[in-house]
């Protein structure tokens, strides 16, 4: 606080809680302990900086006046956080047609904000993503083993019908060739009792030969 034989003004110097691209605004008290009428008038040495309601009025006889510093939205912060920036309350009371002013200078002091962060919410909120990402990570997983097992199962279905369906051909492909085997004998001993008998080829031996020719055929498409 900031005594003067006039007004005096509380805080004796303005701070601010700096932060980038915001409004900060500071409220000065001005206090009039005697029983007269004070003007005042604040002034500050970067005006475009800075708006002050009211930066001139009266302050009634022992009563009190506030006055509200707004600082306008910053780009950048000052090196170190040291502000030059001051303010001048002047305090002007007219006694006996004799003007009697006295002047107060109010220094400017940025303050950095508090972290919104505790160590202990940081914990918290390290525990709650590595929690998370365990759960998706299992998830996945799961996921992952439950695609490969359904593709091992198709695979092992589709192979039990290759080996099915090659069983099948080839007891069909044996029976063929049994089964000309047998023919083949057969026509053996059909041209040589035709020999003996000096006949030529009957009736049944074009037909087995045909016969032979379709299951050749046969056996030569399912091979």
């Amino acid at each position: 606080m900031s005594t003067g034989e006039l007004l005096s003004s509380d805080p004796s110097e303005l701070k601010f809680t700096f932060e980038l691209r915001k409004q900060i605004s500071c409220s000065l008290q001005l206090s009039n302990k005697t029983d007269n009428y004070v003007a005042f008038k604040v002034k500050t040495t970067n005006p475009k900086k800075y708006c002050v309601r009211p930066n001139a009025g009266v302050v009634l006889p022992r009563s009190a006046c506030e006055v509200m510093v707004t600082m306008q939205a910053q780009k950048e912060a000052p090196p170190d956080m040291q502000c030059r920036d001051k303010f001048l309350l002047q305090k002007m009371f007219n006694k006996e047609a004799g003007h009697v002013v006295e002047e107060c200078k109010l220094r400017v002091v940025y303050v950095s904000p508090p972290s919104p962060i505790q160590e202990g919410s940081e914990e918290g909120s390290s525990a709650g993503v590595s929690v998370s990402d365990g759960r998706h990570a299992n998830a996945a997983e799961f996921a992952s083993g439950a695609r490969a097992s359904t593709e091992g199962l198709e695979a092992q279905d589709m192979s039990s019908e290759a080996r099915a369906l090659v069983t099948k051909l080839t007891e069909e492909k044996n029976k063929a060739i049994q089964q000309n085997n047998k023919l083949r004998q057969e026509l053996e001993l059909l041209r040589r009792e035709g020999s003996k008998s000096g006949g030529g080829l009957s009736f049944m031996v074009v037909i087995l030969i045909g016969l032979i020719g379709i299951i050749m055929g046969y056996i030569m498409k399912k091979s």
